[in-house]
């Protein structure tokens, strides 16, 4: 069977992460996100057709043409017109029934499978919230009556959560769908014609959906896989006097220092160089070639490839970028004093992260000065350096970064 994943989309909503790499790259666990959504189709499907766009030389480079002898193809979706644009795009490659999906969220792999029963279906979750989602209004047989996008009063608790099981007649009703206040072919514009002439099934999920839509989500993505790994791998060299507890895995050439304390869950990639006394906390990812100062505490978070986090910085539960270079004292405040909800700048506005806990969101090629204190859920651009003892109260963006 095939699979369709939607990856087009430039993501404004993850920048500045993704204003150098798109979304599916987005690293959880030292692995591109993508990899993780093609793990749980491992098995299911022998063929999946990638819908690409911004940046689809990087994903074309880092997957290859196939994964886990599933065949990739790429097909490219030249303008933004929506996930109806984004799924007819598909339509030279598709040979029967297949399965769509929103290629930058996790879905379990026991949830395609039970897809994978039925002509037409849609995954669904209950959510506390329905206002925030399209919701699904179903018969006592869990088939779809309508589908009502953000509605102001209660009609149900089942939220459309993107991914899809349809025959291809899909196509001739998307073709036909006339285009959203947007200007986009929405996907239920094309399924709904469907659900009203034949059984169209929607199935609460019983694994997990893990939805990205900001960067602090591989936060949370990241702690969910960790907090079910139970073994350890040390392929690296750890020196008397340094600690381990709990499921650590270590990659080739790592070197972790005497005085350090690894406090698993925890990965660290190849070629680091960690401590001396240094404190790696739960839930934490450091990639290749990254070196950790002495003194350094790292908590619940990412640290991407070749950055150098030098002695005294504290990093707490916030997202580091490839190339950077924190200097020695740098603090990520990571909560506020009355422990309330932090909020981050979306597109000008003010964001509730829902997270009491959010330090900051550092892109590529970021230097900080010795003694750079960043307040929680601030955000700093590709290439930005700031001076030494500078108090980062505001995201920053470097001239020629244009906010869209």
């Amino acid at each position: 069977m095939q699979a369709v994943l939607m990856v087009a989309g430039k993501s404004t909503r993850t920048f500045p992460l993704t204003l150098t790499r798109p979304k599916p790259l987005l690293p959880i666990l030292n692995r591109p996100l993508i990899e993780h959504s093609l793990d749980q189709l491992y098995g299911l499907f022998d063929e999946v057709i990638l819908i690409v766009g911004y940046r689809q030389d990087m994903i074309r480079q880092a997957l290859g043409d196939q994964y886990r002898g599933m065949r990739l193809i790429y097909q490219e979706q030249k303008e933004q017109k929506g996930t109806g644009h984004a799924v007819l795009q598909a339509r030279p490659h598709i040979k029967g029934r297949f399965v769509a999906m929103n290629g930058d969220d996790l879905f379990a792999h026991e949830d395609l499978a039970r897809l994978q029963h039925h002509s037409f279906a849609a995954l669904a979750k209950v959510v506390p919230d329905p206002s925030l989602y399209g919701v699904c209004l179903v018969d006592e047989e869990n088939n779809l009556l309508n589908m009502v996008e953000k509605p102001t009063q209660f009609l149900g608790n089942l939220a459309n959560i993107g991914c899809y099981i349809f025959e291809p007649e899909i196509f001739a009703e998307l073709e036909r769908a006339p285009l959203s206040v947007r200007g986009e072919i929405e996907i239920m514009d094309g399924f709904l014609p469907i659900a009203r002439r034949q059984p169209f099934k929607i199935l609460a999920i019983h694994g997990f959906w893990l939805p990205t839509g900001y960067a602090w989500d591989l936060l949370s993505h990241q702690e969910y896989f960790m907090r079910q790994m139970n073994d350890r791998i040390v392929a690296g060299v750890v020196e008397p006097g340094a600690t381990l507890t709990g499921p650590v895995h270590i990659g080739k050439g790592t070197v972790v220092r005497a005085g350090s304390y690894i406090e698993g869950p925890v990965i660290i990639g190849q070629n680091c160089s960690i401590g001396p006394n240094c404190y790696i906390r739960e839930c934490s990812s450091i990639g290749d070639n990254v070196r950790v100062g002495q003194g350094v505490e790292i908590k619940n978070s990412i640290v991407m490839s070749n950055s150098l986090l030098c002695h005294l910085a504290y990093v707490g539960d916030s997202v580091v970028g490839e190339n950077c270079n924190l200097g020695a004292g740098t603090v990520t405040a990571n909560s506020r004093h009355d422990g309330g909800a932090i909020f981050s700048a979306i597109k000008g506005k003010l964001v509730d992260t829902g997270r009491t806990k959010l330090g900051a969101i550092l892109s590529d090629s970021v230097h900080t000065g010795v003694h750079t204190s960043i307040y929680p859920g601030r955000k700093l651009w590709p290439g930005v350096h700031t001076l030494p003892s500078s108090v980062v109260d505001r995201d920053l963006h470097p001239e020629g970064w244009i906010w869209t």
